[in-house]
């Protein structure tokens, strides 16, 4: 008998998707296989019938949970994730706002070809910012809603008036980023309102306005009809450290890292670009660098395409800080100083036995008695102005320096001796920090090199950035690093009192705590894996000095293969933490997580699977 093809529409996790059916060789009369045909296309009519007809409730502790006959006198859902929208105090909203929250449990159903933007900026850049974020706004809609885009069920007509308060267009430690949100629907006209003293809050707040949104194969794209919600970031400093030095990570895939960013609301992209691995960043004026340095001539960051990733990162609220890792973590990149008639810029370069010269391989530190070497660096420094932000400030790493690997160089055992240094501990903290006092005033002279210098408006010093370490000893540091010029990232466990005793000392903190929110951990080592709920559970200490935190991912075992899953969700987690410190743990935050998943995956983020699908679309049975 000849095969007999039946091709129906089955729904499967909320999509249509057509399935066909081979029924070969059955030895049945036509009538009994027409039989079997309607009965599963019946079958299919029904879950389609099911899916479409309201089968969710927010329960009384805030769960999304599926029933079978609809209750009285409570909202239902055709879905979960409508459900999600406004179920509790903060729906599926990640971070979860610090101020005021009213969601209405109502929702409408909208085109997108219906949103109409009003924009209200203080100058062309603003405006100009404020079009582009709109634009963006757009595009994660569509991509949300897929092709039931144009299937709205009514036709409401939602006005978006963003407005901003002043001309800001830099973010800084100083940048105002709250904002306020109100959906108003009044018969067919619905207005959402998004204010913000700059144009990074409306940005965060058109953040806020997607997640009221999702895509319900019932209804179309759904929104939730009445809102007001006011906002504001506990922290200033929220970061994610990407190291590109030991694997190089590719533009797309640090493009994908910021779009997650963006929508938790991350605001530092910590760019660790170099290190003693590789030098892929392209300076012109130097080409040595890459020529030495780099992978190959693949694995280089043009000047272009480090515009490009800064200027992509600002429009979506995140600022670019550029870390070039020194005097220690210099290596490969830095070997050609010989060969062109500067001495030795960096010792140890690739050195054996390593564990005599260095923390890991390879080796390599700078030569700080060379003073070729600062030239040097004031032609990085020199084209770093031309990449970064007029107001940005540079990580200047310098965490982790060998004292092993200088004292087994002849120059600078040669030059300590000259300036009346011994070779103790307290000698080489000395000459570790005139390095970076030498190297401080190379960085305010290029800062300095800018139009209002020139016009005699003098360049205010800026803060830099450095790792906490031997030289950051708080029973020392006020000798050698002054508090008004440095602020120290620290990068310990919880457990340690050093960044209290810095606090205590008048000092500005980053925190990177080491036990929580380092995530190469737990795949090398004796060093343990994080979860999600450990970096929610980070807290850190209440004080003003406290610019914020970073996590951090070093990339030894990391590259652009397993990225996603080592940060996400953990950095959503890491994200929560820093704009909202919630007092509440980890385990009260689960199906917003969930939700947060979902949308990083419409990014094209691949996130770590936190729960077994069973617990997702159950709330509380795995708890």
């Amino acid at each position: 008998m000849k095969v007999v093809i039946v091709t129906f529409i089955e729904v499967v996790n909320n999509n249509l998707k057509s399935v066909q059916y081979h029924l070969h060789d059955m030895r049945l009369p036509i009538i009994v296989l027409a039989l079997i045909c309607i009965n599963a296309l019946g079958k299919v009519v029904n879950a389609v019938d099911n899916d479409c007809s309201k089968k969710w409730i927010c329960n009384h502790e805030d769960k999304c949970v599926r029933i079978f006959k609809d209750p009285q006198n409570l909202h239902t859902y055709s879905s979960q994730n409508a459900c999600r929208l406004s179920c509790g105090t903060f729906g599926s909203l990640w971070p979860q706002p610090t101020g005021h929250v009213l969601l209405g449990q109502t929702l409408f159903s909208l085109n997108p070809n219906h949103l109409k933007f009003n924009i209200s900026g203080t100058s062309v850049d603003t405006t100009n910012y404020l079009h582009a974020i709109s634009n963006i706004f757009i595009s994660k809609v569509i991509k949300e809603c897929g092709n039931g885009c144009n299937e709205a069920r009514s036709e409401k007509h939602v006005s978006v008036r963003l407005l901003v308060r002043s001309n800001e267009t830099e973010i800084t430690w100083s940048t105002d980023e709250s904002y306020r949100l109100d959906v108003i629907t009044s018969g067919d006209q619905v207005t959402v309102r998004i204010s913000g003293s700059t144009i990074f809050g409306v940005r965060h707040g058109l953040e806020t306005l997607s997640q009221l949104m999702t895509a319900d194969i019932c209804e179309g794209l759904l929104l939730v009809k009445s809102v007001r919600i006011e906002d504001r970031p506990i922290y200033r400093h929220r970061g994610l450290l990407l190291d590109t030095s030991r694997n190089f990570i590719p533009v797309a895939d640090i493009k994908r890292t910021i779009d997650g960013m963006a929508a938790s609301k991350l605001n530092v992209f910590h760019w660790h670009i170099t290190d003693s691995h590789s030098f892929p960043l392209e300076i012109p004026s130097i080409p040595q660098f890459t020529i030495y340095g780099a992978y190959g001539p693949n694995f280089t960051y043009p000047p272009n395409v480090v515009r490009e990733i800064i200027t992509y990162a600002k429009f979506r609220g995140i600022r670019i800080i550029i870390e070039i890792d020194t005097p220690s973590h210099a290596g490969n990149g830095w070997q050609w100083g010989e060969s062109h008639g500067l001495g030795k810029l960096a010792v140890c370069v690739n050195k054996q036995p390593w564990r005599n010269y260095c923390i890991q391989p390879p080796c390599g530190q700078i030569q700080p008695t060379n003073a070729f070497v600062f030239g040097i660096f004031r032609d990085i420094y020199r084209h770093l102005q031309t990449l970064i932000e007029t107001d940005e400030t540079i990580h200047f790493g310098g965490d982790e320096v060998h004292f092993g690997c200088w004292n087994s160089s002849e120059e600078i055992v040669k030059y300590m001796h000259d300036h009346d240094l011994g070779r103790d501990t307290n000698d080489f903290l000395q000459l570790w920090a005139e390095f970076h006092q030498a190297l401080l005033r190379v960085w305010d002279e290029e800062r300095g090199q800018d139009e209002n210098s020139r016009r005699g408006i003098p360049v205010a010093p800026k803060k830099v950035i450095i790792f906490s370490s031997h030289l950051t000893d708080p029973n020392h540091i006020e000798n050698y690093l002054q508090k008004d010029r440095y602020i120290i990232q620290t990068w310990l466990e919880s457990s340690n009192e050093q960044p209290q005793k810095l606090l205590n000392l008048g000092y500005e903190l980053i925190m990177s705590t080491k036990n929580a929110w380092y995530f190469d951990h737990g795949f090398w080592g004796n060093t343990a894996y994080y979860t999600w709920k450990t970096a929610y559970d980070n807290r850190l200490p209440k004080h003003n000095n406290v610019l914020g935190g970073e996590a951090c991912v070093w990339t030894e075992l990391i590259d652009e293969h397993n990225l996603d899953s080592r940060v996400w969700p953990r950095l959503s987690a890491v994200a929560e933490r820093l704009w909202s410190n919630p007092d509440t743990p980890a385990t009260k935050s689960t199906e917003r997580i969930f939700q947060h998943n979902t949308r990083l995956e419409l990014l094209g983020i691949s996130p770590e699977p936190i729960a077994p699908q069973y617990c997702i679309l159950n709330e509380g049975q795995c708890t």
